[in-house]
């Protein structure tokens, strides 16, 4: 009986010793929202949450991946610090005037002219132009992407390498390892055989030590051809109805000019820091009569910042008449969802498409919870109905677009790897616009009222979701 006593006493005393440890630890490594889940899970099962924080609750990479990101960091800067005639320099008193700083402060790239952009909306033709854009290299073809499925599309991706580096092309493959792990298993040793040189990212299982926080990934999606064509988007290497019932909608912007050299050491950071090898980045480059300014903006726990978060807050924060963001996933944190509701406030017309059906069920009861406070901020909400939009982009009055990777969620904002274009140029805003009205026509309009009669445990479900996904 008395050791049975003395067990239960231990047992009690580690149960408290773990929640005041927790309490004193939790919030100085990781946001408020996120603490607040945390410390909230620990309280009630200390035993089950200390762990589980440990292996998910802080963004932590590995100090050699950190070192050589700032590495591959001072080599872009050093080698655009002799590029000055690319520099484009935005009129004074514009938006772009105040985020172009803020963008190169945290993701290096400086602003560009001289390039050509060409919003790509057709999941089909997206795909056609990638495969002729493979066939047409002849020199070097860099592939950075999230996801590669073993279907139609990655059979094709992987035939039109293997005639690429049997007329000599140098062809190397970076794929995410959790993401493409099924075009890993089925391409990855045929590729190599055929002399395609293929890497993962951010490897899980027993080498997860040595990269970072278990659930990191590399969420980009960059295609480089002979430094005279790239590609930047939303769409991966799959067919378009991995999603069953709803084939994907997404938007690609396939560029020419100085932007492919950057996107080109954007690749080249990536493979430095899976491998540790430098590649060297071709200083050749051809300037478009088109002459679009472009900037790119990289991101991830890499980074001492969160870029993707600053960056679109600020954006928000310019918008003066028009702000349309479209995003599969909206999760924001603190700073962004009073962005929006200030920016509604002030009259800024701000409009947030997103997709009627999603294949994240816990997000999609997430985002549903914040609804009602954004539209009562008089923020517009719209469900896009034929596909799961899976398109991520932003635009901002007639001046700015942002186009890439970006989801609006606390994951893509604190634990991917991410990268987005900036295009201060208002025929691509305009272009865009097209593509979102394209949405709105074939969308649902929510109302505030009609928000409100939905069921109480509707909201209940919102509520626990929305708890759960602010965990980082």
């Amino acid at each position: 009986m008395s050791f049975d006593w003395m067990q239960g006493t231990w047992l009690l005393g580690i149960d408290w010793l773990i929640r005041l440890a927790a309490l004193f630890w939790i919030p100085s490594r990781t946001t408020p929202a996120a603490a607040r889940s945390w410390l909230l899970l620990v309280g009630f099962v200390p035993l089950l949450g200390l762990p589980m924080y440990l292996l998910f609750g802080h963004p932590w990479l590995s100090r050699e991946r950190v070192r050589r990101q700032t590495n591959a960091s001072e080599v872009i800067r050093a080698e655009q610090a002799t590029m000055t005639a690319l520099r484009w320099v935005p009129p004074d008193g514009t938006a772009a005037a105040e985020v172009a700083p803020l963008v190169e402060r945290l993701g290096d790239f400086m602003p560009t002219h001289g390039n050509s952009v060409q919003l790509l909306d057709d999941y089909d033709g997206s795909l056609r132009a990638l495969i002729a854009d493979i066939d047409a290299a002849r020199e070097r073809i860099h592939l950075l992407y999230y996801l590669m499925f073993d279907d139609a599309v990655g059979d094709a991706v992987v035939a039109a390498l293997k005639r690429a580096v049997a007329r000599g092309v140098q062809c190397r493959v970076l794929l995410d390892a959790v993401g493409a792990k099924p075009g890993l298993r089925r391409y990855a040793q045929p590729l190599r055989d055929a002399g395609v040189i293929v890497h993962d990212m951010l490897p899980g299982g027993l080498r997860w030590r040595r990269s970072g926080r278990m659930d990191l990934r590399n969420h980009r999606k960059v295609a480089v051809f002979d430094n005279k064509a790239a590609y930047v988007g939303s769409q991966n290497l799959a067919s378009p109805a991995f999603v069953r019932g709803f084939p994907n909608r997404e938007l690609v912007a396939r560029i020419e000019g100085p932007e492919v050299a950057h996107l080109q050491a954007v690749f080249a950071s990536d493979w430095y820091i899976e491998t540790g090898e430098r590649l060297e980045v071709a200083a050749t480059y051809s300037v478009s009569d088109a002459d679009v300014p472009t900037q790119l903006l990289p991101s991830g726990p890499a980074y001492p910042f969160e870029n993707a978060r600053d960056a679109v807050n600020a954006l928000i924060h310019l918008a003066q008449r028009k702000l349309v963001l479209t995003t599969p996933y909206f999760i924001p944190d603190d700073a962004t969802l009073a962005a929006l509701r200030i920016a509604a406030l002030s009259g800024v017309e701000v409009q947030l498409i997103l997709s009627e059906s999603n294949n994240q069920r816990l997000t999609a009861w997430a985002q549903e919870s914040y609804y009602d406070e954004l539209m009562r901020s008089g923020v517009k909400i719209a469900l896009y109905r034929p596909h799961f939009l899976h398109a991520k982009h932003l635009s901002v009055d007639d001046d700015i677009a942002l186009i890439g990777s970006i989801n609006l969620d606390i994951r893509s904002f604190a634990l991917n790897a991410e990268i987005g274009m900036l295009c201060y140029d208002r025929d691509v805003v305009g272009r865009l616009r097209e593509v979102e009205a394209g949405y709105l026509a074939d969308a649902t309009v929510l109302s505030l009222e009609s928000w409100r009669t939905r069921p109480g445990w509707r909201r209940g479900r919102e509520g626990i979701a929305r708890l759960a996904d602010s965990f980082m």
